[in-house]
């Protein structure tokens, strides 16, 4: 089994759901996550130069960490700079995030989805493709919410929400037609599952909401070398560690970090 780690990136804690299954599924690698605090909120950045940060941030994280693959666990991102890492450094596996779309296409009974995204995500023409791609017998409603992921950080560092805040953002995804009602809502951002307990209990009716936390992890398996189970000797690696691009996390966030088992650096 190799020693090299598996690199986690998201622009927050937001790949922490990734991790979460990624552990499950492979309990003997390590772990680097990344969160590119000093970046975040990836929605309000201009796209060329968002694209440019990342494809450069990662030469200095792959210098440093040698990583066995990268998981892009942020579909922000992913949807806008998987081809540039790919094309820069193609010594390194990259898995990306991108909207559960064609499982929920599979999935509905009414045929009415909703993808909730960042902003960011709604506007990729990647995103589009897809829906044209898996789900042109569906109608499919993109909805971009500008707080979500803001919200659910805070809710993971301070342990509190506004639920009328949630309630607001999650309401364009719910759609009444022709008798029928959206039943799956594809959550297309790593944060948004730290907050489903409280979507579930301010949506106007129960649907599905989709997580692809898992899906990713069962991808990123299938790239390592080995693809073991093995569980590894806490003696021979270093423990899984959190580092932050501003260098400079506030104690709730690395009280947080040590909750996931995170060393934080």
């Amino acid at each position: 089994m190799s020693e090299r780690p598996i690199l986690m990136f998201d622009s927050g804690i937001g790949g922490l759901t990734v991790l979460r299954e990624a552990r499950v599924l492979m309990p003997g690698r390590r772990f680097v996550y990344v969160a590119d605090d000093a970046g975040f909120p990836y929605g309000a950045w201009e796209e060329t130069a968002l694209r440019a940060r990342i494809v450069e941030l990662f030469g200095r994280l792959i210098a440093e960490h040698d990583p066995e693959i990268a998981v892009i666990a942020c579909n922000t991102a992913s949807t806008l700079v998987m081809p540039d890492l790919r094309a820069a450094y193609p010594a390194t596996p990259f898995v990306g995030t991108v909207p559960a779309i064609k499982p929920a296409a599979e999935r509905t009974w009414s045929g009415l989805v909703s993808v909730l995204a960042t902003p960011g995500t709604v506007k990729r023409q990647y995103t589009r493709d897809l829906i044209h791609a898996w789900a042109s017998k569906c109608h499919v409603r993109l909805v971009g919410s500008d707080r979500l992921a803001g919200l659910a950080e805070s809710y993971m560092r301070e342990g509190a929400v506004d639920e009328e805040a949630v309630r607001a953002e999650i309401a364009p995804c719910f759609v009444e037609r022709d008798g029928k009602r959206t039943d799956i809502i594809v959550l297309a951002c790593t944060h948004y599952p730290f907050l489903v307990n409280r979507m579930r209990k301010t949506a106007p009716w129960p649907v599905d909401w989709l997580d692809p936390a898992e899906a990713i992890a069962r991808r990123a398996l299938t790239l390592l070398d080995g693809n073991d189970m093995a569980v590894r000797s806490t003696a021979a690696i270093p423990d899984d560690v959190a580092v932050f691009t501003s260098g400079n996390p506030d104690y709730a966030t690395r009280r947080l970090m040590q909750g996931f088992g995170l060393s934080t650096v």
